[in-house]
């Protein structure tokens, strides 16, 4: 599936079952912010693709599993940020044990979840997380952002989980990731199953 394709799809799921959730998606990039973007940092042409559905989310929900979309501006930011800490801190070596540097040039952050930030490796496509006081990991990681965004969208349908991340209702009809398949509550607030497809 492709990445307009499965974007459509989380609209449609969303508009129907989370409309909460659904009401906090930020409407498409512009071109001036792609521009803005680009002097920053080149992105990939799958992430403005993504950008061109919608440019991050107009404040913080549990949207996604693992890390939550940024906009334009705030992926220039990010990506700008770990540079310089990492320029600062020889944060671009490799230290074994680890296989990752704590950031490289090639990660475009495209997700944020406080500091920690899913990236896109240009260099191969693949999606991942570099932590915010640790390595790069790609351990359980997707092939690319289609393939992560496609495996969303079967979430929501099949109730299955993404990388143990299982999708949820609140009373308040909002989308929720949690851990594992059995939760019953967050914060005192009941949760429940997305429903599932026959």
């Amino acid at each position: 599936m492709s990445i307009t394709a499965s974007w459509s799809a989380l609209d449609s799921w969303l508009a129907q079952h989370a409309p909460t959730t659904y009401a906090v998606l930020a409407p498409p990039v512009t071109d001036a912010d792609l521009r803005t973007t680009a002097t920053v940092v080149e992105l990939p042409p799958e992430l403005i693709e993504s950008l061109r559905c919608h440019d991050g989310i107009t404040t913080w929900a549990n949207l996604l599993p693992e890390a939550q979309p940024s906009s334009a501006a705030q992926i220039a930011e990010n990506w700008q940020l770990r540079m310089e800490l990492a320029a600062d801190f020889d944060g671009f070596t490799v230290q074994p044990p680890s296989e990752e540097p704590n950031w490289h040039p090639a990660w475009i952050p495209w997700a944020d979840s406080e500091g920690d930030l899913q990236v896109v490796d240009v260099r191969s496509g693949r999606l991942g997380m570099a932590s915010h006081d640790g390595t790069g990991d790609f351990t359980d990681s997707w092939p690319d952002l289609a393939a992560y965004l496609s495996d969303v969208v079967d979430s929501l349908h099949h109730g299955t989980g993404v990388n143990g991340w299982y999708p949820y209702l609140t009373t308040r009809q909002e989308l929720w990731w949690d851990r594992g398949p059995d939760q019953r509550a967050v914060n005192d607030e009941p949760l429940v199953r997305v429903p599932v497809d026959d």
